[in-house]
């Protein structure tokens, strides 16, 4: 039989993780590193980055910097690549929901998020992209959501960038996965992060999402690590272009 004790390591891979100062970004972090990365978190919270890479160790550094600045994103990726070489793997956990209703969206709340959740992950992609292309490996792993493929109230900018997740990671595949690097995104149900306070404030309203679900609670961070180590290992090298809903089975229903 074949090997595949290390079907899901990392080792010797090199991890830019966006939105890593808390959260689903964090989570993942930690998860990479763990598993054999060497981990770069990108945020703008210095004191966040500043602990992250203290419970990580000698693997782990931080860029403080602004992904939606495209001027600035030549020089970002010489900070990002100068610990220890160029990403192999690259997620975007960064995001912002801003909940305006339709009816009161403004134009700088829907161009923050169109920038941040939609258009980063592509610019700082295909920066990064040149690199992975000259090793014949890489993985890319987006973050998608329910509003995915639902509506929420007060999620009408959100859920178009999230949309438009899904057709970027279809079309990133077809790009570059001829090139070794494969682009896939993760859907996360309701997980307790920065961006969920809200729905986790109220109990009632947590209660009813967590009995949404097909196994009938909520996400736990731990419920991240499986999906992303295996997004981001050779133990998902033909897998491209999808998806993958981790919601407890919340869109089955």
């Amino acid at each position: 039989m074949a090997d595949t004790s290390d079907l899901f390591r990392v080792d010797g891979k090199v991890a830019l993780i966006t939105g890593a100062s808390s959260g689903l970004g964090r989570r993942a972090a930690l998860t990479l590193a763990t598993a054999g990365a060497k981990v770069i978190g990108l945020a703008r919270r210095q004191d966040a980055l500043e602990t992250l890479c203290s419970e990580i160790g000698s693997t782990a550094s931080y860029v403080v910097g602004d992904v939606t600045d495209r001027g600035g994103l030549s020089s970002l990726v010489e900070t990002i690549s100068a610990p220890f070489g160029a990403p192999d793997i690259i997620v975007h956990a960064a995001g912002i929901n801003t909940r305006e209703a339709a009816d009161d969206v403004t134009s700088e709340g829907w161009d923050v998020t169109l920038s941040l959740n939609l258009s980063a992950p592509f610019f700082l992609s295909q920066a990064l992209v040149p690199a992975m292309k000259s090793k014949g490996w890489g993985r890319i792993v987006n973050f998608a959501s329910l509003q995915t493929t639902r509506a929420f109230p007060g999620g009408i900018a959100y859920g178009a960038t999230k949309g438009g997740i899904a057709q970027l990671t279809r079309a990133m595949a077809e790009a570059w996965s001829p090139h070794g690097i494969t682009a896939n995104a993760i859907g996360p149900g309701f997980f307790p992060t920065e961006l969920t306070q809200a729905v986790f404030a109220d109990p009632d309203r947590a209660a009813r999402n967590a009995a949404q679900t097909c196994i009938g609670r909520n996400g736990s961070m731990e419920d991240i690590d499986g999906p992303i180590l295996f997004l981001c290992s050779d133990a998902s090298a033909y897998v491209t272009g999808q998806v993958l809903m981790v919601d407890g089975g919340f869109t089955a229903k």
